[in-house]
């Protein structure tokens, strides 16, 4: 046997029960295993039996080939698993033959199994109570992972990272069950940074003297994205895409240039922001900071059974509204007034699936209405346009498209933590409550309690963790009324809430200065999160004259997923958005948005509807969708019909169209199916 063994590397022995396991070892690997016997002699400890192990069987050999194989090794390794006692018999027998071994330690899962595996201090992992070795550890996490359902790669890669750097494995699978212990539940932390831009005094600034006066009782200086801005032609009517994180400033931008050019007699200001909720806040903002030196109203999008812009006043100076308000009043033919600067809030709005292209078709129609009125009125130099965003994949593109200078600020207040832990829907409940309370206790150097903003996927959810957080906490969503909103809105701002719990509402720029975002779901309904809104919506976390820094937790759910159409499951949904790039901004185009956007066009334009399609950021076949409008019987010629005038007026996509009139041909009740339409649309 010793003639075919050759030359041994390592000869390992650990004790195994009143015997010793022997591994020979060659190159690296394991060439067999055997069981050696020792009897006491005279001589001291001695070989007594020595059997090779064959699988399940053992071959039994003489045994001074023990000794051969001992004399043929470079080295001799006794496991530190080995009782002190069994250790001293072996180091008694090998010096009889004048042998020396060294006592190492070693993975005992892999002595168990006849594998020499030795460990040190930086590769040990702790066990329950053993040390082992990275690959049984990982082998262990595996079948930890195996009880917590499928765990994808990044998930996975994740927690082998953290076994490595930790070095205990029971702490790692406690993450399993939801642990919140932060060294192990730490992501990352995105720093805080500084760009260095010199601030404009806010005395430097021509403005119309009353608005002079305020800002400079507010502010001796402006932030450094506003300075920029200014530095880069606002004040000379230069359009703008201000792309800079929350709470740096930027909505100062369209306030300034838009009320400078209200008292100045230039046109009114249109606010544009994507949500009702969002266009209310804004209104009363006006109102409050401005109400006394400019007429503010407020125009919403208008439902499909009657219109709620009762008290809309067109010819105020300040018109706040959501997107689809104004577009309302675009496809009905109301008369804005003369325009002098348009404020397109949250204008990453335009990548949306469904608000997206009416968006674009917005913008295009609005620029249309802007130019033909700067036609008819020769002391009307039309709008200046500001689009807003704290997230843009691709900003020097969308400026280029927008044609508009682009002031790109990159700045971030303050360090965000951005954690990651496993749970099932159950328990995270529990952990949130648990993170609210953690945070509502913690004070700022500033003097401000820890807030927490929770994200989930959808209304019911909201107001069940809403009532399961043991401080006081609010659900927040649009399904609430306006003054319940405004109760919760306040209440958060004077620190009376540990807590809000919302759906995508508060992601757009509701302002709640909190210091903690709890991602509950890594979905907005049915459809999982994208970079740019996941983005969005952890800038939330920590403001500077607030708090020293933000908390981002994510809450995972291994192998979940909220609705059969989605592909991926929320372990590998995680991962991808922590370690995603921003998607671009674009519009993209099918059939159905095509032909509902170029029938606004037709309705406003006219024959001059291509002009207006040409210059949207997505692409449209116009022919083809003319074609599409005049199969349907939407448009007669380049006019539309009523039919079609019904349906631009009340936003719905053509099937939506067809549907109802089935419904109406079969006999239901309009305003019944209408209200389906609503709710559907709602949830």
């Amino acid at each position: 046997m010793s003639q075919q063994v050759g030359q041994v590397d390592t000869l390992f022995l650990h004790e195994r029960g009143e015997n010793f396991l022997v591994v020979v070892q060659r190159d690296g690997k394991r060439v067999f295993r055997a069981i050696l016997e020792l009897k006491e002699t005279s001589a001291g400890p001695r070989p007594a039996k020595f059997r090779i192990k064959r699988g399940s069987s053992e071959e039994p050999r003489d045994p001074q080939q023990f000794v051969e194989l001992a004399r043929r090794a470079s080295r001799i390794r006794i496991s530190q698993q080995t009782s002190a006692g069994a250790r001293d018999r072996l180091k008694e027998m090998l010096d009889g033959y004048q042998l020396e071994a060294l006592t190492v330690r070693t993975c005992r899962y892999c002595a168990s199994n006849g594998r020499y595996s030795p460990i040190t201090a930086d590769t040990a992992i702790k066990a329950d109570r053993d040390h082992v070795c990275p690959d049984c550890a990982r082998r262990e996490l595996e079948r930890e992972l195996s009880y917590s359902g499928s765990i994808t790669g990044a998930a996975k890669d994740r927690l082998e990272e953290l076994l490595l750097q930790t070095q205990d494995l029971d702490k790692v699978t406690n993450l399993l069950q939801g642990g919140l212990n932060p060294d192990l539940t730490k992501f990352d932390e995105v720093s805080a940074t500084v760009e260095d831009v010199d601030p404009v005094p806010t005395s430097s600034l021509d403005l119309h003297p009353t608005l002079q006066s305020r800002v400079e009782g507010r502010f001796d200086s402006l932030l450094p994205v506003q300075s920029l801005s200014v530095e880069n032609g606002l004040f000379e009517g230069r359009d703008q895409l201000v792309v800079s994180a929350t709470a740096t400033g930027k909505t100062l931008v369209g306030e300034l240039a838009g009320l400078d050019r209200v008292l100045k007699g230039k046109g009114k200001l249109l606010f544009l922001v994507p949500l009702v909720a969002l266009a209310n806040q804004k209104h009363e903002d006006f109102e409050e900071r401005y109400g006394d030196v400019a007429n503010v109203t407020i125009r919403v999008g208008a439902s499909r059974i009657s219109d709620s812009n009762a008290s809309f006043d067109p010819s105020a100076d300040i018109i706040v509204g959501t997107y689809e308000g104004i577009d309302h009043a675009l496809r009905t033919g109301k008369d804005l007034g003369d325009i002098g600067t348009v404020v397109i809030d949250e204008v990453h709005t335009l990548k949306e699936d469904e608000r997206g292209h009416r968006l674009d078709g917005m913008i295009s129609r609005l620029k249309y209405y802007c130019e033909r009125r700067a036609e008819r009125k020769q002391r009307y130099d039309g709008a200046q346009w500001i689009y807003l965003s704290a997230t843009v994949g691709n900003p020097e593109w969308l400026a280029r498209r927008l044609e508009a200078t682009l002031i790109e600020f990159e700045e971030r207040p303050v360090p965000i933590e951005r954690h990651v832990t496993f749970a099932d829907g159950q328990e995270k409940a529990r952990i949130i409550d648990k993170l609210v309370k953690r945070e509502f206790d913690s004070e700022s150097s500033k003097g401000y309690r820890g807030q927490t903003i929770v994200f989930t996927n959808s209304r019911r959810r909201c107001h069940e963790l809403a009532r399961k957080i043991g401080y006081d906490a609010a659900p927040y969503h649009a399904g609430l009324d306006y003054g319940r909103r405004k109760r919760v809105e306040r209440q958060f701002g004077n620190q009376d809430l540990a807590a809000v719990v919302t759906t995508a509402a508060l992601a757009a720029g509701v302002d709640f200065p909190a210091s903690q975002v709890v991602f509950d779901s890594l979905a907005m309904g049915i459809e999982w999160l994208s970079v740019q809104e996941f983005e969005q919506m952890l800038g939330r976390a920590g403001r500077p004259d607030y708090h020293d820094r933000g908390r981002v937790y994510l809450l995972v759910e291994p192998d979940c997923s909220y609705h059969g159409s989605m592909e991926m499951t929320e372990d590998e949904v995680a991962f991808k958005l922590l370690k995603g790039e921003m998607e671009d901004v674009a519009t993209v185009y099918d059939e159905a948005a095509a032909a509902e956007e170029t029938l606004a066009n037709v309705i406003v334009a006219g024959k001059r509807a291509k002009r207006l399609n040409d210059r949207m950021l997505g692409d449209i076949d116009t022919t083809r969708a003319v074609g599409r409008l005049l199969e349907w019987e939407f448009i007669d010629g380049f006019e539309p019909t009523p039919l079609g005038g019904a349906v631009c007026r009340h936003f719905l996509a053509p099937s939506e169209a067809f549907t109802l009139l089935d419904c109406i041909r079969k006999g239901f009740d309009p305003y019944e199916v209408v209200a389906t339409m609503e709710l559907r649309d709602q949830h």
